[in-house]
C-alpha cells in the first residue's frame, strides 16, 4: 500500500493473480468434467442402497393414534405410568378419558425416562375462562423433566411472546399462534433431540426440537439455551435421560392420548 487508501499492484503481481485464477478455473472444469463422465458411466442400480432395511411399523388408524412401536403413556384409564413429581402416587383426576390437574396436587412425571423421542400429547384448557395472561389455562410439558413447552390459553389472550402456548418457555417464541378456543382439545407433536455432553461435563451439542401445534409448525428445529428457568438466563449442566413431566400451575388443564416413540 502506498499512501492512504491506495493499493499498488505491480504488473508482475497482476500476472501472478491471473495465472492462479486460470489454474483454479481449469481444475474446477476438469473436476466437473470427470464427475459428469463418471455419472454417464454409472447404472441406475449403482446408487441404490438396500441395507439397512427400515423396520416395519404399523401406523395408527388416524394421525392422533399411536403407531405400533409407540409407548402409550396415557390411554385414558389410569395413571399407572405416572408418579408425583416428588415421588409417590400421581394425584390428578382421571375422568372421561382424560386426566386433569388437581390444584395443589403438584406436577406429575413419567416413571420411565427418555432421551431422543417423538411425543404426541393432547391438551385442553378450561372452557370457563378465568384470569388473563399467564393466569389463564396455564400448565406445561417438560421434555426430560427440564425443558418446558408451554401450555396456555392464548385464544384472544395476550401475554409475553416467549411465554405463550407453543413457546419453549422464556426461550423460543412460536412461529404462529394456532390456539383453539377454550374447552377445545389441542395437540402437540414434538420431535426431540436431547443435548449431548463431553466426558468433562461440557456441552457437546444443545437440545433441539421441532413442534407442531394442531398440525401447524410452531417450532422449526430450534436450538435451546438450556433447561427452563422462570428467572434468569438458562445454562446447561450435564444430565442424562429424563421423564416427561406435566405441570400443576393451579389451573384445571386436561390431557389425553399421550404416546411416545424412542428414537
Amino acid at each position: 500500500m502506498t499512501g492512504k487508501g491506495t493499493l499498488n499492484f505491480k504488473p508482475s503481481n497482476l500476472q501472478s493473480m491471473r495465472s492462479i485464477i486460470f489454474v483454479l478455473a481449469a481444475c474446477t472444469f476438469t473436476f466437473c468434467s470427470k464427475a459428469q463422465n463418471n455419472n454417464n458411466q454409472m447404472k441406475p442400480e449403482d446408487t441404490e442402497v438396500w441395507e439397512p432395511v427400515p423396520k416395519v411399523v404399523t401406523p395408527g388408524t388416524s394421525t392422533n393414534t399411536a403407531p405400533g412401536d409407540a409407548i402409550v403413556l396415557f390411554d385414558g384409564t389410569s395413571l399407572h405410568q405416572w408418579e408425583a413429581e416428588k415421588g409417590g402416587a400421581a394425584g390428578w383426576e382421571v375422568k372421561d378419558g382424560a386426566m386433569t390437574v388437581v390444584k395443589g396436587a403438584g406436577g406429575i412425571k413419567t416413571k420411565q425416562t427418555f432421551e431422543d423421542f417423538q411425543l404426541h400429547i393432547e391438551w385442553r384448557t378450561p372452557a370457563e375462562v378465568t384470569g388473563e395472561s399467564q393466569g389463564r389455562g396455564n400448565s406445561g410439558i417438560f421434555m426430560m423433566g427440564l425443558y418446558e413447552l408451554q401450555v396456555l390459553d392464548n385464544y384472544n389472550n395476550r401475554t409475553y411472546s416467549n411465554g405463550q402456548a407453543g413457546s419453549f418457555y422464556k426461550q423460543r417464541i412460536p412461529l404462529v399462534n394456532v390456539c383453539r378456543k377454550p374447552g377445545e382439545w389441542q395437540t402437540y407433536d414434538v420431535i426431540w433431540t436431547a443435548p449431548r455432553f463431553n466426558a468433562d461435563g461440557s456441552l457437546k451439542s444443545p437440545a433441539r426440537a421441532t413442534v407442531l401445534q394442531n398440525g401447524v409448525l410452531v417450532q422449526n428445529n430450534v436450538e435451546l439455551d438450556g433447561p427452563t428457568l422462570y428467572i434468569g438466563k438458562p445454562a446447561y449442566k450435564q444430565h442424562g435421560p429424563g421423564p416427561i413431566a406435566l405441570q400443576d400451575h393451579g389451573n384445571p388443564v386436561s390431557y389425553r392420548n399421550i404416546w411416545i416413540r424412542t428414537l
